[in-house]
């Protein structure tokens, strides 16, 4: 059984995060999956009833995050997560979550230096 493009595309994207200095994974609440440097998660991949089809990216965004809710893959963030500049990437079954790799990547890089101890935020 071939793996759905969301898993593929996380895949890359986990493999991308771990290549970041003293990265892990966790298991988050429910299904979601946890992205951390030095113990403080940077990326949350997965969403409450997300289907293997689906594909969620939450990463904190403090410099692009206005511009970055205009784009259509982009869900609106609400309470804690908006007032902190986190924002939610969703892709279904249909969208082409690979066109948008390199801009995940560097959201991804963009919210671990936001998130990671200086001196790991200048080393990327």
């Amino acid at each position: 059984m071939s793996q759905t493009p969301a898993r593929r595309a996380e895949a890359e994207l986990t493999a991308f995060g771990l290549s970041l200095p003293e990265t892990d994974i966790a298991p988050g609440f429910g299904t979601t999956r946890y992205m951390r440097v030095a113990g403080k998660g940077f990326a949350v991949f997965g969403d409450r009833g997300e289907t293997a089809d689906d594909f969620t990216l939450t990463v904190k965004l403090p410099i692009s995050a206005e511009m970055a809710s205009d784009l259509p893959f982009v869900r609106e963030s609400r309470g804690w997560y908006k007032q902190h500049n986190w924002v939610i990437a969703h892709f279904g079954p249909d969208d082409d979550v690979f066109a948008e790799l390199d801009t995940l990547k560097a959201w991804m890089r963009q919210s671990y230096v936001a998130v990671a101890p200086k001196r790991l935020g200048r080393m990327v």
